[in-house]
């Protein structure tokens, strides 16, 4: 604490002795600016103090006579001040005397102002009564507004409707034309339609009368490919019968072919001629003339189950052809068939010495557009069996 107090009074000391030291310059500072002031301000001739004296002199003069031109305005402003107050003096006895007479013509026209508020009062009374009756007016006038809009409206729309039935009448008479050239054109069509039901009647009873005559040939050859069933059915019993016999010929002319070969080896290895084989040739040409007899029956069934079955097949369709008689050709067509596979059957069935193989053609050549004749077609299926 000491410190402090030491170090605040050192540095006071300092500042003192500072200040004393500059304080001498700028004394003399301060003097030489005074006396520079006080030469410039002051006069220091005679001459100089009486220029000033003529100077203050001018100036009063001037303010004088400043003073003195400004008291007459004023003089001159006051005397027209009086005269304008005494203008209006007189102008406010005129004025007076002007507001007595107009109070005066007040009060009478307060008179007369109330007089006409009661006309007015009854003025007003009528008024309304007026504006009550035309509203009422208007109201009845704008009723009868909205009654004529809507006989307008109502004549519109029987004009639009009269417009409208013209129209109709107009586009009716163009649909009878039209209808009359309908009418007429459907009576020609109606007769050329009975011509037609006429010549389509014809053509039914033709195609009845040849319906019957296939479905004749139908029965007939039902009936056949019927003893063709039966026919084949014992046919493929006596074929289990001789493939069982060939299995067994087949068995043993493997023996036998085992037993030739094992004793010709034997001879072979004696140095003895081997032992011919024609009965073993003969066996063998036995059991291809079976197999061959065999492959011609299972044909000849295979044949007979299409032929009842095509047969079935026609007997469908001609009873659908009672209905449609747009397919007459192709059933012919397979009726056709039908009967060139059943003599193909039967040739077959009596074997290579049927009398039927000599009636029919050895190569059948057909030409295009040539209509294929029954023997034809059989001799096309003996030829092809497979």
């Amino acid at each position: 604490m000491i410190e402090y107090a030491l170090l605040f009074g050192l540095g006071f000391l300092t500042a003192a002795f500072l200040v004393f030291l500059v304080s001498p310059a700028v004394h003399r500072r301060i003097v030489w600016y005074t006396e520079n002031r006080m030469r410039a301000t002051m006069p220091l001739s005679p001459q100089e103090v009486r220029a000033q004296k003529d100077m203050v002199r001018a100036l009063y003069a001037a303010e004088n006579a400043k003073t003195t031109q400004h008291l007459l305005r004023e003089r001159e402003k006051s005397l027209a001040l009086q005269l304008k107050h005494d203008s209006l003096a007189l102008d406010a006895g005129r004025f007076a005397a002007e507001i007595a007479g107009l109070q005066a013509q007040i009060s009478d026209m307060s008179v007369e102002a109330a007089e006409q508020r009661s006309h007015l009062r009854k003025d007003e009374n009528y008024i309304s009564q007026l504006k009550t009756s035309l509203h009422i007016a208007e109201k009845a006038s704008a009723a009868k507004e909205g009654e004529l809009d809507a006989l307008r409206m109502r004549l519109n729309k029987l004009a639009e409707q009269a417009d409208n039935l013209k129209i109709d009448l107009a586009a009716r008479e163009t649909e009878i034309e039209s209808m009359t050239f309908k009418a007429n054109a459907v009576r020609v069509e109606r007769d050329n339609l009975s011509q037609d039901v006429g010549l389509l009647q014809k053509r039914a009873k033709d195609a009845e009368q040849t319906l019957a005559q296939h479905e004749h040939a139908v029965i007939r050859l039902e009936d056949q490919a019927g003893r063709d069933a039966a026919s084949a059915a014992d046919k493929d019993t006596l074929l289990g019968r001789r493939q069982q016999e060939i299995a067994k010929l087949k068995e043993q002319i493997k023996a036998a072919n085992a037993e030739l070969r094992k004793a010709n080896s034997a001879l072979r290895n004696a140095g003895l001629q081997p032992v011919a084989a024609d009965a073993v040739s003969q066996e063998r040409a036995t059991g291809e003339t079976m197999a061959t007899e065999l492959e011609t029956a299972a044909i000849a069934t295979r044949l007979s189950e299409e032929v009842r079955k095509r047969s079935a097949a026609v007997s469908k369709q001609l009873l659908k052809a009672k209905s449609d008689a747009s397919h007459d050709g192709a059933i012919r067509e397979e009726i056709a068939g039908i009967a060139a596979s059943m003599v193909a059957l039967t040739a077959m069935n009596e074997g290579p010495s049927s009398p039927i193989r000599d009636l029919l053609p050895d190569a059948p050549d057909n030409q295009d557009g040539e209509r294929i004749n029954l023997a034809q077609r059989a001799a096309t299926i003996l030829s092809e069996p497979g």
